[in-house]
This record gives structure tokens, C-alpha cells and sequence, in this order.
């Protein structure tokens, strides 16, 4: 896979990613929610101080710390990336590898600046935050991550009592809510998981166990 193909899938990743979150932030208060198919997909949203799918970490001094090493990750992913390239690993590999840092970038950049463009969405007000203000909701590295896509698509039921602990408990299949950039790492990282096999083959592109079975009459022969 050529560079320029890597960059363009990043770039238009990192642009849908942006595009959502800013339509959402400068027309949502937090926690709307409107039905986009049915009740099983919803945008709804919400701001994450923390990592991917709501998870935190730490605090303010968490959140500088993550938002480091975000930036520390996508540095590293660049020159990652180009030595990749370089040695015309497989193309599903290095397509992955594009997935999971477009998706780190477009939350870094929340984090970078959100803090510093936008109003603060406050959940009492329900006010509908505006971009560009005088003063923004926090300074640099302290933005939060705007989340928004939304698949409940189990609701309102119950665990059956006979299930031991969790018996009787509301239960609601697929509850995080993330964005375009979480679900391009997850996609990432599980798909390499999936093909890791026909991802890390040899160099020359073969099974080496296939490619010694292959090998020609002549060359078996002088080997004798």
C-alpha cells in the first residue's frame, strides 16, 4: 500500500471524526439523545474526561498524562507507519495500522483543543455550546472527548432470577457510547487480531512451511 493511500484514509477518517463530534457539540446539550434507527441507534451526547468508550483515569493529572501519551502514541505512529510502508508489509496490516492511528489523532485533537475552542456544555443550563468563544471551558491538553454514537440494542431487560449473583438485574446489551475515532482503533486492533496470520507472514509474502513444500524439483535435488 502506496503512502499517499495511507494518508488519504487517515485524513478522511480524522475529518468525519471532527465533522460529528463539532455538529454534535454545537447542536446537542449534554445528554440529548435522538433516534437515528429506531430505538437500537442513537446519537447521544456526552463528554469523556478519560479514554475510549467512558473509561477514566486518574483525575486532572490522569488527564494530562493520557493526553501525553496520546501525543507520544501518534508520533510514534508516524514513523511507525512509514517503516511499515517501507518494507511492503501486507496491505490489510498496514490499512489497520492507519484505522488505529487516524482514531488516536481525531481524540487527540479533542483533547489538545477542545478546552480552548468551545463553551462549556454545561448538563444543568443544557445550554448548546458555541465554538470560537472569548474564553474556552479549560486550557490546553485538558479538553474532553465528545462521544456520540450510541447502539443500545437490548433495553429494559432483566437477567432471569434463576442466574446466580446477577439474577434480577436490569441488563442492557451494548451500552457504551464512543465515537468515530474508538470505534476506528477497535476495528483496527480487532481485525489485526483476527488475520494476524495471514497479516505477519514472511517477507516474501508466503507461509514459510507452504514456500518449503514449494520448493522446486531442481532445488531439492542439490540439496541432496
Amino acid at each position: 500500500m502506496k503512502g499517499f493511500k495511507v494518508v488519504l484514509i487517515i485524513a478522511l477518517i480524522v475529518i468525519a471524526d471532527q465533522a460529528l463530534k463539532i455538529y454534535i457539540k454545537t447542536n446537542y446539550h449534554i445528554g440529548e439523545s435522538h433516534n437515528i434507527i429506531g430505538e437500537w441507534f442513537r446519537l447521544y451526547f456526552i463528554e469523556n474526561e478519560g479514554m475510549a468508550y467512558g473509561w477514566k483515569f486518574g483525575g486532572q493529572w490522569g488527564k494530562i498524562f493520557l493526553t501525553v501519551f496520546r501525543m507520544g502514541a501518534v508520533v510514534f505512529g508516524v514513523f511507525y507507519i512509514r517503516n511499515i510502508i517501507r518494507k511492503k508489509m501486507h496491505p490489510g496490516f498496514i490499512f489497520c495500522v492507519a484505522l488505529i492511528f487516524a482514531g488516536a489523532l481525531g481524540n487527540l485533537i479533542d483533547s489538545l483543543f477542545y478546552g480552548l475552542i468551545f463553551e462549556y456544555s454545561s448538563p444543568v443550563t443544557m445550554n448548546v455550546a458555541h465554538i470560537f468563544p472569548q474564553v474556552g471551558y479549560a486550557g490546553f491538553l485538558h479538553g474532553n472527548v465528545v462521544d456520540m454514537l450510541y447502539f443500545p440494542i437490548i433495553r429494559n431487560a432483566t437477567i432471569p432470577s434463576w442466574v446466580p449473583v446477577w439474577g434480577g438485574s436490569d441488563f442492557e446489551f451494548f451500552s457504551p457510547i464512543f465515537n468515530i475515532a474508538d470505534a476506528s482503533i477497535s476495528i483496527g486492533i480487532i481485525t489485526i487480531l483476527l488475520f494476524q496470520k495471514r497479516f505477519f507472514k514472511s517477507a516474501a509474502g508466503q507461509d514459510p512451511a507452504k514456500s518449503e513444500k514449494e520448493k522446486p524439483v531442481h532445488e531439492e535435488i542439490s540439496n541432496i
